[in-house]
């Protein structure tokens, strides 16, 4: 009898000391974060979010890295204000992606409120996921207003025939552009026009794109980002240069869990076709613009490819192995 207590009691504790990791729970790491992109890389799943403080104090970013989804490695000051030598106001908003074993880092920098000023969207450059980031061009890639965009929160598309889009603005307009293929600046794409304006009913900034079954879908922010209506919406389209019509909306508060849901990037499993949203928002009743907090949760599509609206949960996501 004491031998099958023992063993009872060994099952139950292990039991108990699995429960807390069987989900991420939300927010998935400590800290205020904000702006999260999602990227996999090196068989890990990552997390680059705006250091969501003051903007004098935005000076640098941290990164995260997971295995599961559920436990995470924070790695400090992955891009650091020093390392780009004509930032000096804030950076903020990143975008990740792996060319050719390099990989880059887009940001915003400066908040420039006019051509007349030096700023705009960056990109950095690193041999590892974790950095540490360097410049790679020493000015800007972008730094003027374009069909009225402010040159700001930049995302960066890989399309099947090769090609590398930036998407990006703020002032509730957005742009699209072609690439060089070595991230020195933009080219005309093939009707020889660069700057693309794709701008939806509604969009507000945090564009996002990705492509599936043959369809462009254009993601984007609305609402004010310090408060309870800040969400995400979509767009189908056959192009990565549009046109975009607003379907609705796919991400949003719950007054029972948390407030101002927005700014959000995707993780696509591929061997399952998992996909999870990773987002900011509010905790209850924090007045703070700047307290924000990354969560996860699941993205599902309908029968007929649309996406489903997402419950935002304090749950989160069960572990997932890549």
């Amino acid at each position: 009898m004491r031998l099958r207590t023992s063993l009872i009691q060994a099952a139950l504790a292990a039991c108990v000391a699995f429960v807390p990791f069987a989900h991420a729970s939300n927010p998935v790491f400590p800290g205020w974060y904000a702006d999260p992109e999602a990227a996999i890389f090196e068989g890990q799943y990552w997390i680059y979010p705006t250091t969501s403080v003051r903007y004098g104090l935005q000076t640098g970013f941290d990164a995260f890295s997971s295995k599961d989804l559920v436990h995470w490695t924070k790695h400090e000051g992955v891009l650091r204000m020093a390392d780009v030598p004509w930032a000096k106001k804030a950076m903020w908003a990143p975008a990740m992606v792996e060319k050719d074993g390099k990989y880059y880092f887009f940001f915003s920098a400066n908040d420039i409120q006019s051509d007349k000023e030096v700023g705009g969207i960056g990109v950095a450059v690193a041999d590892k996921p974790e950095g540490p980031f360097k410049d790679l061009l020493g000015k800007p890639l972008v730094d003027a207003f374009h069909n009225g965009a402010q040159p700001i929160d930049p995302f960066v598309f890989h399309d099947d025939d090769g090609s590398w889009y930036l998407i990006y603005g703020g002032w509730k307009h957005a742009n699209v552009v072609k690439l060089k293929p070595d991230f020195s600046g933009v080219e005309p794409t093939a009707d020889g026009k660069l700057w693309h304006e794709i701008t939806p009913e509604k969009y507000v900034e945090g564009p996002l794109m990705f492509k599936r079954n043959g369809k462009y879908y254009f993601m984007w922010s609305e609402g004010g980002w310090t408060g309870p209506d800040y969400s995400v919406a979509y767009a189908i389209g056959d192009s990565p240069l549009g046109p975009f019509k607003r379907i609705g909306k796919i991400l949003q508060q719950d007054p029972k869990i948390a407030t101002g849901a927005g700014h959000h990037s995707l993780f696509h499993v591929k061997r399952d076709d998992s996909w999870f949203i990773v987002y900011h928002r509010h905790p209850l009743g924090d007045t703070d613009g700047n307290h924000r907090e990354v969560s996860i949760d699941r993205m599902e599509f309908d029968a007929q490819g649309h996406i489903l609206p997402v419950t935002i949960t304090n749950e989160g996501v069960p572990a997932h192995a890549l």
